[in-house]
């Protein structure tokens, strides 16, 4: 029998990003989690072979019960929910929206942990829209959820500094391990009466969104700058990652680093470095709105990723060609 000094937390959570936070949860003395509810299992990549969720392949290994709703909000799974008598619903990149009539389940509160120092990045991609926006700082928010998106009252957040060469693949780890420490303190200090809620700022200048990210949207505009490319790349890697067209192929642009040098080349127009300074250090650019970006790892369709000078001894004919859509 849990003693009356454990919080009852149901917790809802899909992908790798809350796994820590479940994973902390599950091993800290004083909390119980007592259900957890998560996506549905889907086919997934080219087999198209059913995979569970990270979160649900977590909960199983603890023994904790499992429910996978379709909807949240049928009335099955809210029935289960309120069996579970949480003090707590813990939302962490769920997947789906909640009804009010969920959020008032919990005896004591329903908090979410978002990646992002919010108002700053409300929606669904916070990661991608803070390093793509050229930040230099982000974090986590734990909040009290209300039913707007992203609006509801703060409780705790902590930041870190988003590295020259972030990538969304390495902000996402730390910032899953940074929310749910966070996390954690949150519902400690909640239940004791350490924290208060406070509203969010409505300045709406500091207010920005961070819509779901579609796959097109990894298509580059060699217009824009070489450092606004590189960003894009860096914020949408490892997904929906970063493409643009050659001969009417598909070329995608895994990695690369923006040069603050002008040469003679339009925007989309690949150069070779031979015979210039740069070719120490790379050996193909191509040119942006400003100054020159150099793909370091690049990958046509139905080929292998390859490095630059690989690409290059693989692909004739590709310095001097246009790129673009």
């Amino acid at each position: 029998m849990i003693a009356d000094t454990h919080s009852r937390i149901v917790f809802l959570g899909t992908p790798e990003f809350a796994v820590p936070s479940l994973d902390a949860l599950l091993h800290a003395p004083d909390m119980h989690v007592v259900g957890v509810v998560t996506q549905p299992d889907r086919p997934a990549g080219r087999g198209q072979a059913v995979r569970v969720s990270p979160v649900k392949a977590l909960a199983q290994q603890a023994g904790v019960p499992v429910i996978q709703p379709e909807k949240v909000r049928e009335e099955w799974a809210m029935a289960q929910i309120r069996e579970w008598a949480p003090d707590f619903l813990v939302v962490v990149a769920f997947g789906q929206i909640l009804r009010q009539e969920l959020l008032d389940v919990p005896r004591i509160a329903p908090i979410n942990v978002h990646a992002s120092l919010l108002p700053r990045w409300r929606g669904a991609a916070p990661i991608q829209a803070a390093i793509r926006a050229g930040d230099t700082y982000t974090g986590v928010t734990t909040m009290i959820m209300d039913a707007g998106l992203d609006t509801g009252p703060i409780l705790l957040q902590d930041s870190i500094p988003i590295a020259p060469q972030e990538t969304a693949e390495s902000l996402h780890d730390k910032l899953a391990v940074l929310g749910a420490n966070l996390l954690v303190h949150t519902l400690r200090w909640l239940r004791t009466g350490s924290i208060a809620p406070h509203p969010q700022p409505t300045d709406e200048s500091l207010i920005t969104y961070a819509p779901q990210l579609k796959k097109e949207d990894g298509l580059i505009d060699w217009t824009r700058s070489a450092t606004e490319i590189d960003r894009h790349v860096r914020a949408f890697t490892p997904w929906p990652g970063t493409y643009t067209f050659w001969n009417g192929q598909r070329l995608k642009i895994l990695a690369g680093r923006p040069l603050p040098v002008d040469l003679d080349v339009e925007p989309g127009e690949v150069a070779s470095t031979q015979g210039t300074e740069l070719a120490k250090i790379v050996p193909l650019v191509i040119g942006t709105g400003r100054h020159v970006y150099a793909p370091t790892q690049l990958q046509l369709a139905g080929r292998q990723a390859v490095g630059a000078a690989d690409f290059l001894n693989g692909v004739p004919g590709f310095v001097g060609s246009k790129l673009g859509s």
